[in-house]
């Protein structure tokens, strides 16, 4: 099971954002209008947030198969220390940190 404290939570409002939209739909007033119209921002810079957790993820992904590729084919060519490759990925696999504003304001 993965610890919960590095799974990325959310930044903006769910429920916020869908009761807005409910009712601009229900009484298009120019106000319900508004703030709905008001949401498309946060909302985008939370497509972007996760846009880059993603390539960060797809990034050590692909490192981390590499890596086990890597050992396995040394295993394969009788290397005497096949880990190697995998041991050196993995001391050098960051701890994963949220990104703070300054990576979302980019």
């Amino acid at each position: 099971m993965a610890n919960e404290q590095h799974i990325p939570r959310p930044t903006l409002d769910q429920e916020a954002v869908h009761t807005h939209l409910h009712a601009a739909r229900q009484s298009p007033t120019p106000v319900t209008v508004w703030t709905a119209i008001g949401d498309i921002p946060v909302l985008l810079a939370e497509v972007d947030r996760l846009a880059r957790l993603l390539t960060r993820t797809r990034w050590d992904f692909a490192d981390l198969l590499a890596a086990a590729r890597a050992t396995l084919s040394a295993d394969h060519d009788g290397e005497s220390d096949p880990l190697t490759y995998l041991r050196n990925a993995v001391a050098e696999h960051r701890t994963w940190l949220p990104p703070d504003d300054g990576e979302l304001a980019e």
